[in-house]
């Protein structure tokens, strides 16, 4: 639900910058952005300083339920911890990298196709809308099958709308890509926090979940530049697609080793 705060963003913002941007220019209009955004997030920032509740500890001699996981705390995916952490970052920056292609560059590639920067916005925003129902859905899906397992799911229907956009360049068909790639994709990010919340001994969540979210920021900032750089040399958007898709296989490789090694040894370890 926290995760999907981004996408409401990405589903208002676009027709307003854009509708911004034709109005006073795009300097005017960022600078305007930024100080919204900043002056409301400080805001509510304070709303947030409040410790939070005391969590109820199990009484002594009552542990919590056991949790079966084919390794122990101190080898997630049976790896070296370093090891894992390292793989999951890979897998971040891949996974983004192949993300951001459609979402920084949609509005470029309406504009390429000859249908104007407002549909090419609009276009974005309703993947992003779509953003908002897959993250709520994936959450769901996330409870009942595991972060690992949501992933190699998400990564492979990602995949799947990328090669959807390389036959389509009329206008209708290319909403319904960009809706169908916002379901698609939506729950990829968060399931990191789940794996590592998963696999990792709990202290050791937040710095290792930070360090995973900051290598998906990486691969939205790599890709959307990478993605205009194979344009300017190719002139083509289809390279740039395709650029994107051989990101998301190394995503979808790397989410389909983990998963196989959770089906670790013959003989399982039990928490608790």
């Amino acid at each position: 639900v926290c995760a999907s705060g981004n996408y409401i963003a990405g589903t208002l913002w676009p027709p307003l910058a854009q509708w911004g941007i034709s109005h006073y220019g795009w300097r005017p209009t960022y600078i305007a952005l930024g100080l919204f955004c900043g002056v409301g997030m400080a805001l509510l920032a304070f709303l947030m300083r409040q410790p939070p509740p005391a969590l109820a500890l199990p009484a002594a001699g009552s542990p919590a339920a056991p949790r079966a996981t084919p390794w122990p705390p101190d080898r997630p995916f049976g790896l070296a911890p370093a090891h894992a952490q390292w793989l999951l970052c890979l897998a971040g920056v891949a996974c983004c990298v192949a993300m951001s292609m459609p979402q920084v560059h949609i509005v470029a590639y309406c504009t390429d196709l000859g249908f104007g920067a407002a549909r090419g916005a609009e276009m974005l925003s309703l993947m992003l809308f779509s953003g908002i129902i897959s993250r709520l859905v994936s959450g769901w899906i996330c409870d009942h099958i595991g972060g690992i397992r949501t992933l190699l799911l998400g990564s492979a229907l990602q995949g799947v709308a990328l090669l959807l956009f390389l036959p389509v360049d009329g206008l209708v068909p290319l909403y319904v890509v960009s809706a169908l790639f916002g379901l698609f994709q939506g729950g990829i990010v968060p399931s990191y926090a789940i794996i590592v919340r998963e696999h990792f001994p709990a202290r050791e969540a937040g710095a290792r979940t930070g360090a995973v979210i900051m290598a998906t920021l990486i691969g939205m900032a790599l890709g959307g530049w990478m993605s205009g750089w194979v344009f300017d040399l190719t002139g083509s958007y289809r390279a740039a697609f395709l650029n994107g898709i051989g990101w998301n296989l190394l995503n979808l490789s790397i989410a389909g080793w983990l998963f196989w090694r959770t089906r670790g040894p013959t003989r399982r370890w039990v928490a608790g």
